[in-house]
């Protein structure tokens, strides 16, 4: 499929059952607690895409493009954000998105986010932009699931969804990768270019005429947030550092770790996302 034709389609991205159950709870109150509802909403990538769209719309008309989540939920009201939550499409079921376990899928990416944001506070780059790239840069893979099933799936017994050579078997297939989908995804929602650009570019973040600093960034906190869940050992790790896009950012494995902001006590089960 095109990838044009895959926009086409009416993708409805599942959300996290918990975080719209409670955030319907905490928008029943007489005073939400925007700090919690900020949090929330950060937690899972398709009402955060939803959220950043209907800020970035002809409603608001705001004078710049908005990359941020708290930012985008100050323009939106009580009741406007209630109706979105509670019409939200839910992934309950392991038919949601054929082929994906929903529930690894958000835990990587919101701890892709969370290592984003930190490297993004060590190179100087815009940490809320890093967050938001983190947090949606996977969800053109349920785009991808949801559009083709079927071959996704069967793609999914030669490369699993989060092995680091995943994008490069799409690029062969399809002409196309999920990092490409995000971002083509996010131009859509209208988000600014800095998020657009680290999305398209975040496997190879030397493809743009200029290195983007911000895909580089999103790059090194997927390759930690999937060596993690894929359970690789130090040495593996080693192996797999992309060193040709950690040097130019002025970061070796070493500092990678150490900006790491995530507890990683709990292991995750090997193989997950597929």
């Amino acid at each position: 499929m095109e990838l044009n034709a895959l926009l086409a389609l009416p993708l409805a991205l599942p959300s996290l059952p918990r975080v719209v159950a409670l955030l319907i709870t905490e928008l029943a109150r007489d005073e939400p607690n925007l700090r919690r509802v900020n949090q929330l909403v950060g937690s899972d990538p398709a009402l955060a895409a939803r959220v950043l769209a209907c800020a970035n719309g002809a409603e608001f008309e705001a004078q710049r493009q908005i990359a941020g989540i708290p930012e985008a939920l100050a323009l939106l009201g009580t009741l406007q954000l209630r109706a979105m939550v509670s019409s939200a499409p839910l992934g309950t079921t392991s038919r949601s998105v054929p082929g994906i376990n929903l529930q690894h899928f958000w835990r990587y990416s919101c701890n892709t986010a969370k290592l984003a944001r930190s490297l993004a506070g060590s190179v100087q780059q815009d940490q809320v932009a890093a967050y938001t790239a983190g947090l949606l840069h996977g969800v053109g893979e349920l785009a991808i699931h949801l559009a083709v099933p079927d071959r996704a799936r069967s793609l999914n017994t030669l490369v699993p969804p989060l092995d680091m050579r995943r994008s490069k078997l799409e690029q062969r297939i399809f002409g196309y990768s999920y990092g490409h989908v995000s971002a083509a995804l996010a131009q859509r929602w209208q988000l600014p270019s800095v998020v657009v650009d680290a999305l398209n570019y975040q496997h190879n973040p030397f493809d743009n005429n200029a290195y983007e600093p911000l895909a580089g960034v999103l790059h090194l906190a997927a390759w930690r947030a999937r060596a993690r869940e894929v359970g690789l050992d130090d040495r593996e790790m080693a192996v797999t550092f992309p060193d040709q896009v950690g040097l130019p950012l002025g970061l070796d494995i070493d500092m990678v770790l150490q900006q790491d902001p995530i507890d990683w006590t709990r292991r995750p089960d090997v193989g997950s996302f597929s």
